[in-house]
C-alpha cells in the first residue's frame, strides 16, 4: 500500500516536471515569435524610409526603394535624405501650427482643425474677398506660386487662404470667390474662422490687421510656407515679388 503511494507521487511529479517543461517551452517559442516579429517590423519600417535616385537624375525625380544603378547612365543610385519622412509620425512639435484648437470653416462649409490639413506642404496667405487692392495682387501671386510647382509636386502641396474678414467671409461667399478666380481645384481650400481664431492665427504668422471700416482692413501682405507637420519654413513679404525661394522652399519640401 505504501509502495503504491509512492509510485503515485512520482507519477504526479513527472506529470508536474512534464507540463513545466511543456509550459516553458510555449513561453520560450512565444518570446522568440514576439522577438522576430518587432525586428522584421523594426527592419520594414527602416526600409521604406531609404529612396534612392540616380546622381545625375536622368530619369527626373524618379525615386527607387533599393540601392543599385541607374538604368540610363548605369551610375550607382545615390541614397536621399530621408529627414522629410519624419513627418509621418504622429507627434507635433512645439513650433507647429497643429497646435491650435480653433475651429473653421472651409469654402464647402466643411468644419475642420489646421490639424486637419497635416500631411501636405502648407503655402497660406490671409486675405478678404472685398478687397479691391492688396488682396487681388495676393491671390495673383498665389496663383503664380501654383502655376510654378510641377505636377508631380502639386498633390502634395495645399494652398489655403484664411479670411481676415470672417463676419463678411461666409463659406458661400468664399466658394464664389474661389470660383470667380479659378481656384476651385483640390489644391486650394477657403477658411473662415471666428474672430478670436483669426487674430491667433494672423499672430502666429506675425501678420498685422486693422479695421479701418466695416469693408476695409489694412494689413500685412504675407505668403507663408509650412511643412507637412504644421511648421512654418519660409515667408514671403511683399506685393509681386520675386516667388523664387518660395517656389525652391516649396520643391524642396514636396521631394519625398
Amino acid at each position: 500500500m505504501n509502495v503504491s503511494k509512492k509510485n503515485h507521487k512520482h507519477v504526479i511529479h513527472i506529470n508536474n516536471v512534464s507540463n513545466y517543461l511543456k509550459l516553458t517551452i510555449s513561453v520560450l517559442v512565444l518570446l522568440m515569435v514576439v522577438t522576430s516579429c518587432k525586428s522584421d517590423a523594426s527592419k520594414t519600417s527602416d526600409t521604406s524610409l531609404v529612396m534612392y535616385q540616380c546622381p545625375m537624375q536622368c530619369e527626373g525625380d524618379k525615386t527607387y526603394d533599393e540601392a543599385g544603378s541607374c538604368p540610363v547612365c548605369n551610375m550607382d543610385l545615390k541614397q536621399l535624405e530621408t529627414a522629410s519622412k519624419d513627418i509621418e509620425t504622429d507627434e507635433i512639435s512645439e513650433e507647429s501650427i497643429f497646435n491650435l484648437t480653433s475651429k473653421w470653416h472651409t469654402e464647402e462649409g466643411n468644419e475642420i482643425q489646421l490639424e486637419d490639413l497635416k500631411g501636405k506642404t502648407l503655402v497660406m496667405v490671409m486675405i478678404y474677398t472685398s478687397c479691391k487692392a492688396a488682396c487681388p495682387r495676393l491671390v495673383a501671386d498665389m496663383r503664380n506660386i501654383e502655376a510654378k510647382i510641377p505636377t508631380e509636386n502639386i498633390e502634395n502641396v495645399q494652398f489655403a487662404l484664411v479670411s481676415i474678414d470672417p463676419e463678411t467671409d461666409t463659406p458661400e461667399r468664399l466658394k464664389a470667390f474661389a470660383i470667380e478666380n479659378e481656384m476651385d481645384g483640390e489644391q486650394w481650400t477657403f477658411l473662415q474662422g471666428t474672430v478670436d481664431g483669426v487674430r491667433e492665427f494672423a499672430n502666429v504668422l506675425s501678420v498685422k490687421y486693422k479695421e479701418i471700416s466695416p469693408i476695409d482692413f489694412s494689413h500685412s501682405n504675407i505668403i507663408s510656407v509650412f511643412n507637412p507637420a504644421g511648421e512654418l519654413k519660409h515667408q514671403q513679404e511683399g506685393l509681386g515679388v520675386d516667388n523664387k525661394e518660395t517656389i525652391e522652399a516649396i520643391l524642396q519640401l514636396t521631394q519625398y
